[in-house]
């Protein structure tokens, strides 16, 4: 019976060992056929469609924000001109003939730029890195180079340049990313009668896996970096190239649109653009008169972004809002930057340079927020004989500089 015994053990032992030995061959064929399983950051985008391991995310570590370096590189984006030192002259005093020197002192100029506001948390994009953006929609060739262009040439193009700005400034490092319309301002009411039409999720989907063949790399060795492979070599580290969501509410509102986009701004490199032009107050339909955003809308936006941005735990998301005039955002002192929120005032008008310098000087110079942006149009800025589309080193120029600059 003893013998028995033992034989049974001995048989148990042996089929376990071959049971283990099986249970890791096929863990070994599942690594390599389905490494999407054992990949957090693989499996929250497959073949750019969004799955629901959300919070799963693959997160490089990040460093705390440096206070200093942060604020240094935001006077250096303030562009401030130098102070005027003090004039000195020589006057005759009337009664005694006698001459002596005096000294003038310059007025005081008082600088807008850069803003005193909340610092963000670790892991911010901005300002230390600029954000080079192609604009548009994928099912029109007329609302920009994104939807204008195949995927290969636009990406060709959107690298050459990421590489205009490496050679202007080599000091700032560039994030490339894609502004996608998601919701796009139109003639016709549609079914609801809002003037507007949300872009299906297979869309977005597609720039999302566009932005994916942007790899991630460390931004140190970019000044270097050829036309051909320029977006080879930059690229936000830890993470995909930036996917912008834009939002043209017509007769809807942010209130209403913004949380329908809700599981793609739950992903690291997914940020928002809101179009006050598009906003309707009114009765009269997009296009024909200039919409507005108040500060409340705006002040929701950020708001609910931060939200997000807490119950994920992701680094600081980017908030552009598009302006080219003074009431397409009023009240704009009330808006609230947050910690988890970087908001941009992005110059959208086009034109001749003297047009869209004088536009930026006005409303975007003159009514500080936080940080600042700037888009240039392949077409419409060069319709006048004779002009040039405005290069890296014109803008580098303003006061300030913008920090996220837009091609359409």
């Amino acid at each position: 019976m003893k013998n028995h015994i033992l034989k049974l053990k001995s048989t148990f032992r042996g089929t376990y060992f071959w049971f283990f030995i099986i249970l890791l061959a096929l863990l070994f064929i599942l690594f390599f056929a389905f490494p999407e399983f054992f990949n957090s950051e693989a499996f929250y985008i497959k073949n750019g469609a969004v799955t629901d391991s959300l919070k799963n995310i693959f997160k490089p570590s990040i460093s705390p924000l440096d206070i200093v370096a942060y604020d240094k590189k935001l006077n250096e984006l303030a562009n401030n001109p130098l102070s005027k030192p003090p004039i000195t002259k020589i006057v005759k005093d009337p009664q005694t003939g006698v001459e002596k020197t005096i000294t003038i002192e310059p007025k005081p100029v008082i600088n807008l730029w850069p803003v005193k506001t909340v610092y963000p948390n670790a892991g911010a994009i901005l300002p230390f890195n600029r954000i080079v953006a192609y604009y548009g929609n994928l099912y029109s060739k007329q609302m920009g180079v994104l939807g204008e262009y195949s995927e290969e040439e636009m990406l060709a193009k959107l690298g050459a340049e990421a590489q205009k700005w490496i050679i202007a400034d080599p000091s700032t490092p560039i994030v490339p990313a894609l502004h996608y319309i998601a919701v796009v301002a139109q003639n016709s009411p549609g079914a609801d009668g809002k003037y507007r039409f949300r872009m299906p999720d297979s869309e977005i989907d597609k720039v999302l896996a566009m932005a994916a063949k942007i790899p991630a790399r460390n931004t140190s060795d970019i000044a270097d970096a050829r036309p051909h492979d320029s977006l080879q070599r930059v690229g936000q580290a830890g993470g995909n190239a930036l996917v912008f969501l834009d939002i043209q509410v017509g007769f809807s509102t942010i209130q209403t649109e913004l949380p329908l986009l809700e599981k793609y701004l739950k992903l690291p490199n997914v940020h928002v653009g809101i179009d006050p032009e598009f906003s309707m107050k009114g009765s009269i339909r997009p296009g024909k008169i200039v919409g507005t955003y108040d500060a409340t809308d705006i002040n929701f936006t950020t708001n609910y972004l931060a939200k997000i941005v807490k119950e994920n735990n992701l680094t600081p998301k980017i908030l552009v809002i598009h302006r080219y005039t003074e009431k397409m955002v009023t009240n704009y002192q009330e808006i609230k930057p947050l910690p988890e929120v970087q908001i941009v005032m992005h110059m959208d008008g086009w034109g001749g340079m003297a047009k869209k310098l004088n536009t930026y000087q006005q409303f975007i110079y003159k009514e500080p927020v936080q940080f600042t942006g700037f888009k240039l149009f392949y077409k419409n800025d060069i319709l006048t004989p004779g002009t040039a589309l405005m290069t890296p080193g014109d803008l580098l120029k303003l006061n300030p500089q913008p920090i996220y600059i837009q091609y359409q």
